[in-house]
């Protein structure tokens, strides 16, 4: 068969294929000499391809070209990847396994598909080109190059299938399974099921999975032991402080003569730190006295941590790679070495300590008329908590230190915070009512119960005094301009009002299409007493765009502020830090410590480090409460509806608050449909309504540690709307409801079908068992048909290359 181009890889393509078609070396030719995109059709007529059966495989290739790197579609148009930018982005992937890079500097982020997720772990740094968009406008990428590993070590469990071994991490790293030779489980004397630490060797490729070997048995430990290190691990988070960020931690003295030099001495005044009974680094030590003819002078002292942590020493550099201390439940991945965090930067009673002041006077009505900056030296006259000042205020004088100075400083900051909390108020600073909780532990670090947490007058006070410094910071770097960065919170998007609008409209209120503050407040007002009052401020708070670091002032709109910054926790957070050096370099009348593009960086980077600390405390919270319900599988419980969605119920029970699912199929015998604007599953049939706030009785029918979720089964629902739901309705599901495993795997979104491409790439070290998904489980036989078939399909494409026979490939 005559064709009418000229191949470079002619005899190659005929080796290999019955029907050969152009190679993709003389497509990306044709493409680079038109110096335009071109479509399939385009490149079937300049090819002249009549046959079907070669058109079609010119489809298949060009789609794999896609997939590889090659050429970038948009819409029915193809282009060459050369052409198109490449971004600096992180890798996060997320509780269903489905991975995306976030793109610096840009709110943007682009999907990856499974194939390059083979590559990375969560939290990896990489350069990615976007390759296509879907129907749905969402753009999908190729990695080009891994810049940065984020996990150098992993804890999962040992699995064994057909004599082969491997380690099964845990989300968000549940695809990277890693193998391990039959030897290295011999001479470690481990077995199938046991948690081990192990450390990578060799990270893994499109074609390879990953190696690595073993360092530490935790079969000992019980899984509570382990979560916290585990979690750790697999977000890359830095656990470890090197020996030479230990030694110059450790190297600093007590504060002297020399390092008092050129500050002002603040040590008679009655400084106090207000914080909670387990902390234990102070950043905040507080003061406030009457000035003479009205108005008040507030001292709010933040420790020094810039005298210590010096730019471009290991110290910096270590505080840098971490961004921020991580609280998870009873354990804190300090950012700073001890020596520092709880010693010399803490503001410790009866001592003397290194400090950067925000000093303000304010009006009679609350306004500040006036601050300045200043590093000083100051000695804390006392270790408050929290619960001691409330009951101080509520008339317990024995409760704090009768020290007539530190009680004339506490009761003047109380009449103030009365003030401020009409400012407030004014201003329309947004204050849902949502539930905060806290744990309690056994032994084994297992919950022992879940408490509700109070705030008290005590904690809203020292919140005032720690918004005056921030909001004080922020306003002295506009006014010097002063390059820093701003802690933005942005208005929502117009899709998420929309949302908002529709629902707040059945509840009777107005709602318009530009909200301000105020009007977030009015409804926060109008149903703060009402029983959903919970979930009604959980759909207004789900509204809200994430907080950010950036060095360009966007306001902050949850705070209701022009202009805000952090300035107040430099022990924990390094942007307070990075503050702190700035505002000394403009008294000193120096350079200052970063400014433009290494700005901008550093706000993405501290952006980032902050989230990756969330998402990882956020994990080990869920799994210990999946834990925890374990030990109530078959109990009922009351709970409210939280949340809902059209394939079910989200659930807060009422005493324990844990959350769980009712899967839409188990809530009774009709049909049910979701309706956005009112947030309600709504029964077409019988007439049932499941909406916000509404109470019902559960029973916990599965826990699934693994995907970190709940399954309820519906018993009973007992109202809606506020009213008790009659008995005699019906109210009971009858439907089996589905396991947690269940559940996850249909929410699992459909595969893309890629081609069969004989260019395709297979890892060629195969975990035994793995999907195309590599979650590391062999396949259990009490699997649904689908099931099996889905994940028969899936290992195929997971198994090692055969050799090839003297058939020809089919084209890619």
């Amino acid at each position: 068969m005559m064709k009418n181009w000229d191949d470079p890889e002619a005899r190659t393509e005929a080796e290999r294929y019955d029907n050969p078609i152009p190679s993709r070396t003389l497509i990306l030719e044709i493409i680079e000499q038109k110096q335009t995109p071109v479509s399939h059709a385009d490149l079937v007529e300049h090819f002249d391809i009549a046959d079907q059966k070669s058109i079609d495989a010119l489809s298949h290739r060009l789609s794999a070209m896609v997939r590889d790197g090659q050429l970038m579609k948009d819409g029915f148009q193809f282009q060459l990847m050369a052409d198109q930018p490449t971004y600096d982005a992180t890798v996060y992937i997320n509780a269903k396994g489905l991975g995306s890079a976030s793109l610096d500097g840009k709110k943007d982020e682009i999907l990856l598909p499974e194939r390059e997720l083979r590559l990375v772990f969560h939290g990896d740094r990489v350069k990615v080109q976007q390759t296509s968009v879907d129907r749905k406008g969402k753009a999908w990428g190729y990695i080009t190059e891994v810049t940065q590993r984020r996990v150098r070590q992993i804890i999962g469990k040992l699995a064994e299938h057909e004599g082969e071994y491997f380690i099964q991490p845990a989300g968000p790293n549940a695809h990277q399974p890693i193998p391990l030779e039959k030897e290295l489980i011999e001479h470690a004397q481990v077995r199938t099921g046991d948690a081990l630490r192990i450390e990578i060797d060799d990270f893994p490729t499109r074609e390879e999975f990953a190696t690595g070997h073993i360092i530490q048995s935790m079969a000992d430990k019980a899984d509570t032991e382990i979560i916290i290190p585990q979690t750790i691990l697999e977000y890359g988070l830095p656990y470890e402080f090197p020996e030479e960020v230990v030694q110059e931690a450790e190297s600093f003295k007590e504060p002297g003569a020399r390092d008092r030099k050129g500050r002002i001495d603040l040590r008679d005044l009655p400084l106090v730190t207000i914080d909670g009974e387990d902390a234990r680094d102070f950043d905040d030590a507080v003061y406030a006295e009457k000035r003479p003819g009205g108005g008040y002078r507030v001292v709010v002292a933040i420790a020094d941590v810039s005298h210590y942590v010096r730019p471009d020493q290991p110290l910096d550099n270590e505080a840098q790679d971490r961004g921020t201390s991580v609280y998870f439940p009873h354990f804190v991945l300090p950012m700073l070495p001890e020596a520092l965090s709880n010693g010399l930067c803490s503001l410790n009673p009866h001592v003397d300590r290194l400090c950067m002041v925000c000093d303000l006077t304010l009006s009679r009505t609350g306004r500040v008329t006036g601050f300045e900056f200043y590093p000083s030296v100051m000695h804390s006259k006392a270790r408050l908590t929290y619960d001691q000042v409330a009951r101080y205020f509520e008339g317990d004088s024995a409760a704090i230190p009768a020290d007539r100075n530190i009680q004339k400083s506490l009761n003047t900051l109380f009449q103030l915070y009365q003030t401020l909390k009409g400012l407030r108020a004014q201003r329309h600073a947004m204050e849902f009512e949502t539930v905060e909780t806290y744990m309690t532990f056994d032994e084994l670090g297992g919950i022992d119960q879940i408490l509700p947490r109070t705030r008290n007058d005590a904690h809203k006070l020292i919140e005032e005094c720690m918004l005056l410094a921030n909001v004080a910071a922020a306003e002295y770097a506009l006014k010097h301009d002063i390059p820093m960065l701003y802690r933005v919170h942005e208005a929502p998007e117009f899709s998420r009002i929309q949302k908002v609008r529709d629902f707040v409209k059945l509840l009777g209120l107005n709602f318009p299409e530009q909200p301000t503050q105020a009007d977030y407040q009015a409804v926060i007002e109008a149903t703060k007493d009402r029983i959903d009052a919970p979930s009604i401020h959980a759909v207004l708070l789900r509204s809200m765009m994430q907080a950010y670091y950036g060095a360009r002032n966007a306001g902050h709109y949850g705070l209701a502020y022009e202009a805000y910054t952090h300035f107040t926790s430099p022990i924990r957070r390094y942007p307070d830090l990075l503050l702190h050096r700035a505002i000394k370099a403009q008294l000193a009348k120096k350079p200052y410590p970063l400014s433009g593009a290494a700005l901008d960086d550093a706000g993405e980077h501290y952006s980032a480090t902050e989230r990756r600390a969330d998402e990882a405390s956020r994990s080990v919270t869920t799994w210990l409460k999946c834990h925890y319900m374990q030990q109530h599988l078959g109990e009922e419980f009351t709970g409210t509806i939280s949340a809902t969605a059209e394939f079910g119920l989200f659930v807060t029970l009422k005493d324990l608050y844990v959350d769980g699912m009712i899967h839409v199929s188990q809530l009774g015998d009709d049909f049910f449909v979701f309706d956005q604007a009112s947030q309600s599953l709504i029964g077409q049939n019988r007439g049932q309504i499941f909406g916000l706030g509404d109470e019902v009785r559960v029973k916990v029918a599965g826990v699934n540690l693994e995907d970190r979720k709940i399954d309820f089964e519906l018993i009973q629902q007992l109202s809606h709307a506020g009213r008790v739901i009659r008995s005699r309705a019906p109210r009971v599901a009858k439907a089996a409801a589905p396991t947690a495993k269940e559940e996850s795997f249909k929410e699992q979104p459909a595969k893309a079908k890629l081609s069969n491409d004989s260019e395709k790439p297979v890892r060629k070290k195969k975990a035994p068992g793995k999907p195309s998904s590599y979650t590391g489980k062999p396949v259990k036989k009490t699997e649904t048909k689908s099931e099996s078939k889905v994940k028969e399909k899936d290992r195929k494409k997971s198994r090692p290359k055969k050799k090839k026979s003297n058939a020809k490939a089919k084209q890619d």
